[in-house]
């Protein structure tokens, strides 16, 4: 897959390109529709698939997808001051050469948002391309949106968020030495970097947590270490479950996939230590269970 920074590097386009916009947050199911359809769009016509985004953190899981090039635009006052003719004429038709548009119910573009899908059919009808407008999708009752999984996360319900996203809640980042409260008082953990994307509620998690090609069970905790004080960040530490040995890698991935309790103040780090290793138990009988249901669904 081709990345695009800058308008100017686009070059050596075939004559039929399928194009999708959106910001593509989180990359959820509804996305991956829209992205998958591009993609036929394309193939149909011997074509390449494009997407237009302002969001370059997921372009690993849109290139799964089959796109062949990720146009990542800056907001810059210039492109927000084009009309919606002009964002056609101008960077769908003119730099990008697409002969069919395919986005989302809820499309708007152009200054002030102004350009929705009513106004794209009409410019597409006079400009002489095709639009293609990908129907809302829902799972099990929940309409797929990315607010709808912010609310879900900020709840806490990360079993269906990941069920909308179509795969786990993670987060991504760069490890760094924390307070080395865990060392000295409770467990040892690993934590992650102050990260800009969407933390779930705070408490304690049932998660994965990959380094470099490989996952390991463990339990994480999202929270502010109330037991050690009252002016501790927001700090996001994973404790690894049967695990030995020391940690090479510098970044980690950490999924999602239960909620265990609420983060508490505890009298002292004693009694602290006591719950986490209850929560390590409750971890891993859930992730027996977890085995045994896929191990029973390949019988």
């Amino acid at each position: 897959m081709r990345l695009i920074r800058h308008l100017e590097e686009v070059r050596d386009l075939p004559a039929t390109c399928s194009v999708t916009i959106g910001n593509f947050d989180g990359v959820h199911i509804a996305h991956q529709e829209l992205l998958r359809q591009v993609v036929e769009s394309a193939r149909a016509r011997d074509g390449a698939a494009i997407a237009v985004t302002p969001l370059e953190r997921k372009a690993e899981l849109i290139e799964r997808l089959g796109v062949d090039v990720l146009v990542v635009l800056d907001f810059t006052k210039e492109l927000a001051r084009l009309s919606p003719l002009q964002f056609v004429r101008d960077i769908l038709t003119g730099c990008l050469r697409a002969t069919t548009v395919l986005v989302g119910p809820n499309f708007r573009f152009g200054y002030r948002q102004s350009g929705d899908i009513e106004v794209l059919m009409a410019i597409a009808r006079q400009e002489g391309f095709q639009v293609r407008v990908l129907p809302e999708v829902n799972v099990r009752c929940q309409r797929v949106s990315s607010t709808r999984i912010r609310e879900l996360l900020s709840a806490g319900q990360v079993p269906i968020a990941s069920r909308l996203l179509g795969r786990p809640f993670s987060n991504y980042g760069p490890i760094v030495s924390g307070l080395g409260v865990g060392h000295r008082h409770t467990v040892p953990t690993l934590n992650l970097a102050p990260v800009e994307e969407q933390l779930p509620k705070v408490g304690v998690y049932v998660t994965r947590t990959r380094l470099g090609n490989t996952s390991h069970d463990s339990v994480t905790n999202v929270g502010h270490k109330p037991t050690f004080g009252d002016n501790h960040r927001l700090t996001v530490e994973t404790y690894l479950l049967n695990f030995e040995g020391a940690v090479e890698q510098t970044d980690m991935e950490i999924e999602y996939l239960y909620r265990l309790r609420d983060e508490m103040k505890f009298q002292n780090p004693a009694i602290l230590k006591a719950q986490i290793q209850d929560d390590a138990r409750r971890s891993l009988k859930f992730f027996r269970l977890l085995r045994r249901f896929h191990e029973e669904r390949h019988v």
